[in-house]
This record gives C-alpha cells, structure tokens and sequence, in this order.
C-alpha cells in the first residue's frame, strides 16, 4: 500500500493542532520562520520533513530536518551524492528526481539515493506507470510518485509514496 508525503508549496497550507500525515516535502522557498515552525512541530510528533527545490540541503541542515528530495540530474551524479550525504549526515534521507526514462532512472539508482522520484502528469500517464512497473520489478530501492496536476490515478502506479 503507497504512503503519501503530503507537499507544501505554500505558508497557505497551516499545520493544525495535530499533524495529519507522517512525512511532508516542504519547498525550501518557503520564509524560513514558517520551515522552523513547521519542522519543530512535526518533530514534536514524530514526523518526517524533506525539504526540496533550490537551497534544501542547506536549510534542512539549517533547520534540523529529516532530508531533501532533489534533481541532481545524471552528470557527476555520484559524487554530488556523496557531497549531499556528507552534508546531511548519515541520517539524512534523501530522494532523488529522475527523468521519465529507463536509463536515466537506473543511474539514478546506481548513486543509492533512499528512493528514486518519478513525475506523473495525466497526460503520458501510461507511460510512466509503464516505467514505475519496470522499475519496481527490477530495483530494490523504493520509489515515489511526484503528481503535477490533479486527476492522476495514483492507485495504479506501483510506487511505495505519492507525493502530492
């Protein structure tokens, strides 16, 4: 059964006295104070934060999160691995985009990242839920959905988390 990691974009989307999912993928463009409040909270309860997008490892490190999901791309990318795992400690998680190509995803997974992130869009839907079959037949690391638009059939992708 997939997990979801619930995604804030946006310092719209309040905490409320009690957390409702078990990890979050906060955007590292968000006002600081906000991230603070929000990690400090879910660490209070025993929550999981990643931080993505430009700046998340240096303010996951910053502010004591879980992680980061990031787009390395494929060039140099074990040693830019390495250099995340340095800086985030031997805790740290960390995910990793990949582009929507067999190849691609194995290089990815070749740097050993905590999971592999695949985008899901409506259209071309098959053919990554083709890919995500693929890659959960042959690879033992885990792998999430990232949905970009409402109305994306998560239940037939065979991913371990939904990011949404």
């Amino acid at each position: 059964m997939q997990k979801f990691i619930v995604r804030v974009e946006s310092e719209e989307k309040r905490f409320s006295d009690k957390m409702e999912g078990e990890c979050y993928a906060l955007n590292a463009a968000l006002d600081e104070e906000y991230c603070r409040e929000f990690v400090e909270k879910a660490a209070a309860e025993s929550r999981i934060v990643l931080f993505y997008g430009e700046g998340a490892v240096k303010t996951a490190v910053h502010l004591g999160a879980d992680g980061v999901i990031l787009d390395l791309g494929v060039e140099g990318l074990k040693e830019k691995m390495a250099a995340v795992r340095k800086e985030l400690g031997k805790s740290g998680v960390v995910g990793l985009f990949t582009r929507n190509r067999r190849h691609e995803s194995m290089i990815v997974s070749e740097a050993e990242p905590d999971f592999v992130v695949f985008k899901v869009w409506k259209d071309g839907f098959e053919s990554v839920r083709e890919l995500t079959d693929w890659y959960n037949d042959f690879f033992l690391i885990q792998s999430a959905a990232w949905i970009m638009e409402d109305g994306v059939p998560t239940e037939e992708l065979r991913t371990d988390f939904v990011i949404k």
